[in-house]
């Protein structure tokens, strides 16, 4: 892979325009040498993917001085302040304003008994049978359940299940909610490092997701079954931070935390044959191409 726009160009389908679209990336040049340069790798690997890189980043965005940074943050990525709960001149960092609240009608959560919603905001994948997994981003790369759940018995119960891949940028909203109704048990901190989960990384390494830091917890559901809920790091960002509490029921669309500073991803693993993802999601995803929807957005169905 060369080292030049083209190759770094990270394409994905709309689900509310139905149209592809490049996504414009943070950072983006950055990226591109960090992970498909010799030298740069080496930098993500010593330095850049280690806890201190991303705790002395989340550090400096907590700053008052960071506040700065809102204003023409919204502007470049033309954000809709208008969504916001509070103000952007409420925020006294930039760290706070990226992990800002929305008001609850900017995203009404699906109704309907029969559904599953996105947990958040950000661009999907989705596979109905993880053990027909072939490709994700480039052929040959396929999930290691165990090792991503670090838990060979709790594998064992996914296997042949849905899984659903959203990526959250560094301009989205970064609260990740409920996809169902139920009772969340204790989230699990499975230690790591902090490479990028962007797709140029990727690309080249999808073990990235079962590396790095991660927090799985496990929702229990009358209607599909249990559901494994897994919040992965990434670099920059300065910590998973939980606002449910383990053992008390939520609704569907129920906010179960945020990401403090950075790009991050959340997992969502169901049993097999509990779901149907929606035909828009597998047909984007069998394209290579990530379906970009908003949390609160059915993303599958009841199985019958």
């Amino acid at each position: 892979m060369g080292n030049n726009d083209e190759d770094n160009a990270i394409h994905f389908r709309n689900r509310y325009t139905g149209k592809t679209e490049t996504e414009q990336v943070y950072g983006g040049h950055w990226l591109g040498w960090a992970y498909n340069n010799p030298l740069g790798r080496l930098t993500v690997s010593l330095a850049v993917a280690r806890p201190w890189f991303s705790k002395w980043y989340g550090w400096r965005m907590r700053q008052p001085a960071s506040q700065k940074k809102i204003f023409p943050f919204i502007e470049e990525y033309g954000l809709d302040a208008a969504e916001f709960l509070r103000p952007p001149d409420h925020f006294e960092s930039f760290d706070q304003f990226f992990y800002r609240q929305l008001k609850p009608a900017a995203r009404p959560i699906d109704s309907s008994p029969d559904s599953v919603v996105f947990p958040a905001d950000g661009r999907h994948l989705g596979f109905q049978d993880t053990s027909r997994i072939t490709q994700v981003f480039v052929k040959g790369q396929t999930f290691d359940l165990p090792k991503l759940l670090g838990d060979t018995n709790l594998a064992e119960r996914f296997i042949g299940g849905s899984l659903v891949l959203s990526r959250l940028c560094p301009v989205d909203y970064h609260r990740f909610h409920f996809p169902a109704e139920g009772i969340p048990g204790a989230p699990n901190l499975v230690s790591g490092p902090l490479y990028s989960v962007n797709p140029v990384a990727l690309r080249r390494r999808l073990a990235i997701f079962w590396e790095n830091k991660r927090e799985v917890t496990l929702l229990k559901t009358e209607r599909f079954g249990d559901i494994a809920i897994i919040e992965v790091g990434a670099t920059c960002v300065g910590s998973i931070v939980q606002t449910h509490v383990p053992g008390q029921h939520t609704e569907k669309g129920g906010e179960k935390g945020y990401f403090r500073f950075g790009g991050s991803s959340v997992i969502t693993l169901f049993q097999k044959g509990k779901i149907c993802l929606d035909d828009d999601l597998i047909k984007s995803t069998s394209e290579g191409l990530e379906l970009y929807a908003r949390m609160g957005d059915q993303m599958g169905v009841f199985a019958d």
